[in-house]
Formats: structure tokens, sequence, C-alpha cells
């Protein structure tokens, strides 16, 4: 099979790769928000607490978009967390509680998320994947108003 919903099987299984490593991130961030719900103390508690938890519910989504856009492309997700630790570029985080150092660390995560989210655009549009432009297009916008908040709760 040469082309794949009108993409090229070369393309396809490139850009699989990329998809792959947002997964990752995607499963690492997800799973350092729980963390950060679950484990957040101080005066932002209540704050914190519902916006991780609005924060996870969104990269839950993103998750299954992403595994089911690889396999829209006739590749094969990631489902392993050998596999999501091995390809993330963010790192599991533990052992962190304050409400400052939490959203310290998912600013954090958010940037290098925001980082590979414009590298698929990147290569997506030049390619004229307009399915996978447009969802990470979406992620890309949640992101940095995301980012761009707990920014604002960080001054």
């Amino acid at each position: 099979m040469q082309k794949i919903i009108g993409l090229s099987k070369d393309y396809a299984e490139k850009i699989a790769v990329k998809l792959n490593e947002l997964l990752a991130d995607y499963e690492v961030f997800y799973q350092n928000l729980r963390g950060f719900h679950w484990n957040v103390v101080g005066r932002d508690f209540f704050q914190l607490h519902l916006k991780y938890e609005e924060m996870y519910d969104a990269a839950f989504a993103s998750i299954d978009e992403v595994a089911e856009r690889i396999l829209t492309l006739g590749q094969r997700p990631l489902h392993t967390f050998t596999g999501f630790l091995a390809s993330s570029s963010i790192r599991e985080v533990s052992d962190v509680s304050g409400g400052i150092e939490t959203a310290q660390q998912v600013v954090q995560n958010l940037s290098l998320m925001l980082e590979k989210e414009r590298e698929v655009l990147a290569l997506a549009s030049e390619s004229n994947d307009e399915g996978t432009a447009a969802m990470v297009s979406d992620f890309i916008k949640r992101n940095e108003k995301d980012a761009w908040m707990l920014s604002a709760f960080l001054r």
C-alpha cells in the first residue's frame, strides 16, 4: 500500500516517529499532572488541585487522539511505560508537592510539549497533512494558554 489516506507510506512512517515521541511526552506529562493533583499542598491547593485535574483530563484526551492518529496513518503507537519513558523528552517527577514547585514543573513540561508540537506541526504542514496539523494546532493553542496562565500564577 503506497498511499495511506492520501499520504505516502514514507511520510506516514516519518511522522509516526514524531507522533510517538509526542505520545510519550503526553503520557509522562499526564502522570506528572496526576501526581501533582494528588499531592499538591499549601495555600493554593484548591486552585491548583482543580487546574491539574482539568489539565490531566485534557492530556488524557490528547493521548487517545495522538494514538488514533498514528493508527490512522497505518502505524503502531507506543503502548508501554518503558517505551514512553525511553521516548519522552519530559521526565517523570516525584516528591514535589508545593504549589509553586508543581506549577514550575508544569510550565517546564508545557515548554517541552510545545517544542515537540511545533516540530510535528512544521513537518505535517510542509507535507500537506491537514489531519495531523489540525490536531497538533489545537494542542498548541491549549498548551500555550495553560503555560501563560501558570506563568502568571508564578509571578
